[in-house]
């Protein structure tokens, strides 16, 4: 994987890489040393990972179906085909107020929000005494990110 990075790109000052066995492998190192790349890794016990693309993996990981080893790259990009599409289109992630990230992403995420409020009202309007109060049906956040600095006093 780096030997084509590389030939791509060109050599990077710096690898950072979390601390698993194969980040730390001694064959890495010396291809990286030979070249003066400095090597950065995460202090032990402590996650840099980036929460987006980790729920993603875990989401492809854990649905049916899923290979666990592909017999070839052909295979990999196959199933990566297949999965993309419905990740973005046809999942719905609890992160986003269990809309799809197309709908969050063209906006319509509001007209089936607004579906759903009308069902739970009503249910409400019908049952009150299921609930203890009103209930409040989720929507995706206005705006995230990672390491987004704290909002400026007013």
């Amino acid at each position: 994987m780096f030997e084509t990075a590389i030939a791509k790109y060109r050599t990077p000052k710096t690898v950072h890489s979390d601390s698993g066995p194969s980040m730390k492998s001694n064959v890495l190192r010396e291809a990286l040393t030979v070249r003066d790349v400095e090597l950065s890794h995460n202090r032990p016990y402590v996650s840099n990972d980036n929460p987006f693309s980790e729920s993603g993996f875990r989401t492809m990981k854990y649905r049916p179906r899923y290979p666990r080893v592909f017999k070839s790259v052909e295979t990999a990009r196959a199933y990566i085909d297949v999965y993309v599409p419905w990740y973005n289109t046809a999942h719905k992630h609890s992160g986003i107020a269990l809309f799809s990230p197309a709908q969050v992403h063209d906006g319509s995420w509001v007209e089936a929000w607004d579906v759903r409020d009308a069902a739970l009202q009503s249910y409400y309007r019908k049952n009150p005494g299921r609930f203890r109060r009103r209930p409040v049906t989720p929507s995706p956040a206005d705006h995230v990110g990672i390491n987004l600095p704290e909002k400026e006093a007013a």
